[in-house]
C-alpha cells in the first residue's frame, strides 16, 4: 500500500516528529511505502507533491491542529488521529488504513 501523511502538534516540535517516525517505522515493518510531511515549528518539510497525493492508496493525518493545506486531500481516502492516540497505540491507525484502502475515494475515517 502506498501511504502519504502529515503530522502536526500544537507546539509543533516533539510530538510532530515522533509521530512522522513511528508512522515510518510501522509502515514499513508492515510492508508498505510512506512519505511523511511534518508541519511543525520550522514550517512544512518534506512537502507532498500533487503527484505523490495523486498515486497514494491512502492518506493519515496525525494531528492535533488543523494542517495547512487539507484541501489537497478532499478526494482521498484518508484516517485521521489524533497525535496523542496515535502514540499510545499506533495499531488503530493501521487497521482503519488498511480498511478504508478499498473504499470509494473521499471516504474519511475520524478515530
Amino acid at each position: 500500500m502506498k501511504i502519504v501523511g502529515v503530522t502536526a502538534c500544537l507546539s509543533g516540535v516533539a510530538h510532530t516528529y515522533m509521530a512522522a517516525e513511528l508512522l515510518e517505522k510501522k509502515a514499513k515493518k508492515a510492508g508498505h511505502t510512506i512519505t511523511v510531511e511534518t508541519q511543525g515549528a520550522l514550517g512544512s518539510e518534506n512537502a507532498l507533491s500533487a503527484d505523490m497525493i495523486a498515486n497514494a492508496d491512502v492518506v493519515v493525518i496525525v494531528a492535533d491542529i488543523n494542517i495547512e493545506g487539507s484541501e489537497r486531500f478532499q478526494d482521498c481516502r484518508l484516517v485521521r488521529a489524533t497525535i496523542t492516540a496515535f502514540l499510545k497505540d499506533p495499531t488503530h491507525v493501521f487497521e482503519a488504513l488498511e480498511k478504508i484502502r478499498h473504499a470509494p475515494p473521499a471516504t474519511k475515517i475520524s478515530l
